[in-house]
Order: C-alpha cells, then structure tokens, then sequence
C-alpha cells in the first residue's frame, strides 16, 4: 500500500467519507492512511492532475469537477499551460499522448511531433564549409518544424474527449485575455532567457512590459492575440490554426524571417495514432510511447535487463543498484544511437530491442563487480542533443481513464521567436534532427542516418509518456522532461513505485541517476550517500555531480498521477516551485 496523508487532511476525508467508504480501503479491513512516509501525495476521490504549473492543474480539475473525463482534462491542461508556461507549454510546438481507456481497455499512443517542412533538405544546416551552422538550425525560423499539438490535442478531444472545445479551451482563453498572477519562477525564467527573448520584438512585445522590463512575480501578465488565438480554435477547430488567419500570420512569419513552413506545411499536417510499446515488469503491465520517440523502448528493453535481479535486496540507490541501473542504461543509449528514428522512414527494430530473449543476453554482459567501458559496449556513435526544457503532465478521473501527456518546444522558448498578431512562440525541434551524420554537434555529441533530415519527417525523442496497469486498470500515469535523461528519469519513477513499493510523491522526489552511454560517466542527483559514490568509484565509475560548473544537479520534473485503495495521487515533482497537484 503507498498512502498516507497529514492528519488534518485525513480528517476531512473521513469526514466526508461516502457510503462506499470500504470500497476505497477506509473500512475496518485495512486503513487507507499510515503515517510511515516521509512524503505525501496530494489525495482525492474523483480525480487528480499533476502538471508544471499550478494554475493549470486547477484547470485540468474543474474540467474533472465539471463532469469532463481524463482525456478532457488533459486537452484543457495542455492548452493552459500554452499560457501560463510559455518555455514548454506551447500550441507552437508538439509532443506524445498515451491514453488508457477504462471501459475497453485499450491503450493508445497519439502522436503529434512536429515534421519537417517539404522544403527542408539533408544539409539545410551547412554552411559554404558543409560545417553546422548551429545558429541557424537553433536560433532561427528555419529551425522550427510544422506543429503538431493543436491537432494532437483536438483530435485527442474528439475521439475520446466528452466536452466541446469551448469547455475545454475556454479557461486558457479566459487566462490568456484577463490575464494571470506571474509566478517567481516564470519571472526568474523570462529575466535568465532575456538576451535571446529580445532578439524577436514580437517575443519583447508578448512577454516583456511596455518599458522593456519583466515581470515581477505577482504582477498580472495578459495575452491577447494568444486568447484571439485560442478563440480561433475553439470556434474552428483545426481550420483555427491550421487555416485561415493564424495560418496566414503564421505564414507571414516565415516568409518574414526566412523560415520554410507554408501554407501547404500546416495544411497537411496530421497526427499518427500508433500501438504503443508494452512490456511487465513483476505483475505489471508498462505501456509508453512508441518511436519517433526512444523513450518506450528503450524503458522496456531496461526493464527486461532489470527484471532478473533482485533489486529489492540490493536497496533503493544502494551502489549495487545504481551499478546495476547504470550498466543497463548504458547498454540501452548504445542501441539508441544506431536503431531509433521516424518509423515512417526508417525500419526500427522494436521487437527485437524489446525481446526478451535479447534482454537476457545483454544482462549477461554485465559484470556486478566492476562498470563496463562504453568503448567496448558499442562503436562510438552517440546522441542528438534534446533540451531539457519540456513539459509533462498526467490526469486520471473516476471512471480509471489515465492520460499521460509530454510536449515541448525543444529549447526553453522554443527558437527565441514569436508569431505575430498570434501570440505563440515557435519551436526549433528542427535541432532534433542530425543537422550532419557523424559529426558532433554544439554539444559534442553525434547523431546518425536514421535520424537525417528530411521532408515530413518527424525528430527523434526522448519524450516518454508511460503508463502502468495493474490486471487491466491503469495505477500509475508518468513521464518526465530532461531531454536525452527523460528516458532514465521515467525507469526510475516506475521502479520505485513498483519494485521499492514507494508512494507517488516518494517515488518522484527520490534522488536520480543517469547514463546515457557516451560521454561514460554517471550523473548523479544530489541526495546520494557519499559513501556510495565511493564505492561506485572503486568499480570503475566515473562520477559527475556538477552539471556544467553549476554546484548540483536537478533532474527532470516527473509530475505524475496514481491510483491506489481506491483513492488518486498526486505528486508534483518537488524540484519545480510551479509545479502543482490538484485533485477533485
């Protein structure tokens, strides 16, 4: 069992306990509440959201309240978080949606990454020398790919949604045109980011005050051509954004800046729904995301190595489990380098990475006593560079529908640039490409054919909404974002839940851990026994525990939903101020 709340919360539940109290654990045979935990989910009866920002947690909530299923929710959720979290939350950039369906039992992947335009070619990003020009492929129009989560969002509305879009997307045009409270970490954002926000005056115009300074925390920041915007998709659907005026302005963007989405571009974009990777882990079924995105193969085909041992024994974030963690992700990234890319181009091998048969023998490879060289785990090939600035989200409701959402503009901000006259800033996922196979990017890191450029095609990522069900009824919704660590951040929520029998909150706020191959070494979050770094050391690790001369390390932010004995949890990951749990 994984509840436990304070003790004025337990207090009000059980006063407004319902007749069917015993159904939900309160009864005389096992109590829904203990008091052994160290942290405490967010609880309620009907339904809960976990999101990046509170204000839209609310939202997601009163869609709930007002009768809305998970699906609605997380329609109203992703739209709002267009407005109050401008560095991730976007209608100008795209994501995953998972989607677990109570009544029949279907679990289904949707899809709505942005693609690259028809006019992008192979080498758009080289320059006269045929090196990178990483200004453009970033910082730039050309950089953004067609968007794809208006369409994901609707068509998610429409198949499986119970509202209209007026419901749904009215509250984000409501917060859009009267306005919100500015958070302190919205205000600390937009002041980090200045110098590349005022390089766009539109950008200056949407997000900065009238005299060029920001917004300090508490002030009340309004958007009107983002509610003009909206309100075009509310009255419109699709044809709001994909046609008529905010199809034009966004045109006139392109044709403004020398960006290559046209008219036709939004015209033909559409989302995919596709089967979602599913694998067990001890009794439970993981359903996540299938490619373009790595992240649902890769946590199976890790779950699979980990599968064999007894993790348990080892205890949580001991260094023979976090030696064992490591080796298994290391061998996992290796395979993302060379076997992941668009399924509509490129032949991923996902049956045979998921196998077990292949899990058995990669758990041979490792040896327990001493860390493996990633030299010798594959050729060195390594991975697109992917911003940590994204955003995920989860929703359940009453009925057991479980909704997982992740979505981003890549880079916090996107490409810096706004759209005129629409109000939304405009994605670089363009980046997520391999602008060159085989030579590193700014970061140093290399990407590969699979994930070349080219027309209509959609990035690879590592965005990896998941969810876990227990015989047939969903238990856990999560995800994180953290760029190429999103994959290891999501394993890590799931093990702790499942394996470490951890509650929501505690699962999400436990220190992480990450290796992605090359460059060899193990992240590490602060939280860890210095004595287990030790010994982690003695086998041959490499440790990192400062991330580019900043003194700790912060990963992802795992906001995540469960359910158990009958009540929903909540856990906002903690290392977000923003982030918010809001049940019904």
């Amino acid at each position: 069992m994984k509840s436990f709340l304070s003790l004025g919360c337990a207090l009000a539940l059980m006063a407004a306990a319902p007749s069917h109290a015993k159904d939900l654990g309160s009864g005389l045979d096992e109590p829904v509440l203990t008091y052994d935990a160290r942290l405490f989910p967010v609880m309620a009866e009907n339904g809960m959201v976990s999101s990046q920002d509170r204000i839209a947690s609310e939202v997601g909530r009163d869609i709930l309240a007002r009768g809305g299923n998970a699906v609605d929710a997380a329609v109203a959720v992703g739209f709002a978080l267009a407005v109050t979290h401008p560095q991730a939350g976007n209608i100008g950039g795209g994501g995953f949606m998972m989607v677990s369906l109570a009544e029949t039992q279907e679990v289904i992947a949707i899809d709505f990454r942005e693609m690259a335009p028809a006019a992008a070619t192979t080498n758009m990003y080289l320059d006269e020398n045929g090196d990178v020009d990483f200004k453009k492929s970033q910082f730039s129009h050309l950089s953004s790919g067609v968007p794809g989560t208006v369409m994901g969002l609707l068509d998610a509305l429409d198949a499986y949604g119970t509202m209209t879009r007026r419901q749904v997307i009215g509250p984000a045009k409501k917060l859009a045109e009267r306005g919100f409270p500015v958070s302190y970490s919205l205000s600390t954002s937009l002041e980090e980011y200045r110098e590349d926000l005022t390089a766009d005056p539109s950008t200056v115009d949407y997000w900065f005050k009238s005299d060029g300074s920001t917004y300090e925390a508490g002030e009340i920041l309004k958007q009107r051509d983002l509610a003009r915007t909206l309100d075009r998709i509310i009255r419109k659907g699709r044809d709001g954004f994909y046609a008529g005026k905010t199809a034009e302005l966004i045109v006139a963007e392109m044709e403004a800046g020398g960006g290559l989405i046209t008219y036709e571009d939004l015209q033909n974009y559409h989302s995919v729904i596709r089967e979602p990777i599913k694998g067990s882990y001890k009794g439970y079924e993981v359903y996540s995301m299938p490619p373009p995105s790595s992240g649902g193969v890769h946590v199976v085909q890790m779950l699979n190595i980990l599968g064999g041992y007894d993790l348990s024994a080892d205890g949580h974030n001991s260094a023979a489990y976090i030696h064992k963690l490591a080796e298994t992700m290391r061998r996992a990234y290796a395979d993302r380098s060379k076997f992941l890319g668009d399924p509509d181009f490129f032949e991923v091998p996902v049956s045979a990475l998921t196998d077990q048969t292949y899990a058995d023998h990669l758990r041979s490879t490792i040896d327990l006593g001493a860390a493996s060289l990633s030299s010798a785990v594959h050729p060195a090939q390594s991975l697109p560079f992917e911003s940590p600035q994204t955003t995920h989200y989860a929703t359940m409701d009453k009925d057991g529908n479980a909704v997982a959402v992740t979505y981003t503009l890549n880079f916090s901000y996107g490409s810096g640039f706004s759209v005129d006259g629409a109000g939304f800033m405009l994605n670089n996922e363009m980046d997520d490409f391999s602008s060159k196979p085989g030579v590193p990017n700014a970061y140093g890191l290399i990407g590969g054919e699979a994930n070349q450029i080219e027309p209509g095609k959609r990035p690879l990522s590592s965005m990896t909404p998941s969810l876990v069900l227990k015989d047939g009824k969903a238990v856990l919704a999560t995800g994180s974002i953290g760029g190429s660590r999103i994959i290891t951040q999501t394993l890590q929520v799931i093990l702790n839940f499942i394996e470490f029998d951890m509650n929501v909150m505690e699962a999400v706020s436990a220190p992480r851990i990450h290796h992605q191959w090359l460059p060899d070494e193990i992240v590490i979050e602060p939280g860890i026994s210095p004595d287990t770094i030790k010994i982690l050391q003695s086998m041959g690790h490499k440790i990192r525990q400062d991330d580019d001369g900043v003194k700790f390390i912060v990963f992802g932010r795992a906001n995540s939903v469960a359910f158990d004995d009958g009540l929903f949890h909540g856990a906002a990951d903690p290392r977000d101020p923003k982030s918010g749990a809001a049940g019904y």
